[in-house]
């Protein structure tokens, strides 16, 4: 039987349970808010280095081709247009589908993920890379003319700026790097091999590169941000 002090008390205990649940709703927004504001100014901060990067790029691209046009060897751009030829959009393609097939061979659905999330990198990249080409219309620095952008340009010459293989080539093993650091700091070396390469033959100036090497990092943190499972995936080992 309910007395009137048992419902007087039970009353009293949900109010009070419903005034802490109030109390939880604030803390988890502030935290979230904090989340919020650091997420930010990390942005903002990688954003300003960036922007200092690419501006010393511009600053010494003409120094940099003139050392590079003075400094070269018949051996060394022999392999720099092997480098060139084989480190274009299409071998990192069919290097990402033969990974994601043997990932997928071995039922590993998160290393699947993380190589199709390469190639989706890779694609966006190369997209975007190449309307901002067609747009900016960049002489390359092989094609004698006194002007260096044009303006929207279908010919090759005029398709300097950005570097479609750095970009490809930046996205495509920035997401790997983002996945697993440790196998990724292995694959850095390609990417600035790549773009070292079209310096030296004269395909593009050191801004093009940067530029690039920037829009590949940013294509890959937005695929990565959106499709991989990065908490789960950064400790773990090369387990197919």
């Amino acid at each position: 039987m309910r007395t009137p002090a048992f419902v007087a008390c039970s009353r009293l205990i949900g109010v009070a349970d419903f005034k802490c649940g109030l109390k939880i709703a604030p803390t988890k927004s502030d935290g979230n808010l904090f989340v919020n504001r650091r997420t930010v100014f990390y942005w903002l901060i990688g954003i300003v280095i960036a922007a200092i990067v690419i501006a010393t790029a511009f600053y010494f691209d003409d120094a940099v081709r003139d050392f590079i046009a003075q400094h070269q060897n018949r051996v060394a751009r022999n392999f720099m247009r092997e480098v060139s030829k084989f480190g274009d959009w299409p071998e990192h393609v069919a290097l990402g589908l033969l990974l994601a097939a043997a990932a997928w061979f071995r039922n590993s659905k998160k290393w699947t993920r993380v190589f199709l999330s390469m190639l989706i990198a890779l694609a966006i990249a190369g997209l975007a890379g190449r309307v901002i080409k067609i747009s900016t219309g960049r002489a390359r620095p092989s094609v004698k003319t006194e002007e260096v952008w044009y303006g929207p340009r279908f010919s090759s010459k005029f398709h300097a700026f950005p570097s479609g293989h750095v970009a490809a080539s930046t996205a495509f093993f920035a997401v790997l790097f983002l996945a697993s650091w440790r196998i990724g700091l292995i694959c850095v070396p390609i990417p600035i091999l790549i773009g070292f390469s079209r310096m030296y033959v004269a395909a593009h100036y050191l801004s093009d590169v940067v530029c690039a090497a920037v829009l590949g990092l940013l294509c890959a943190i937005l695929v990565a941000r959106w499709l991989l499972p990065i908490s789960n995936i950064k400790h773990q080992t090369w387990n197919m």
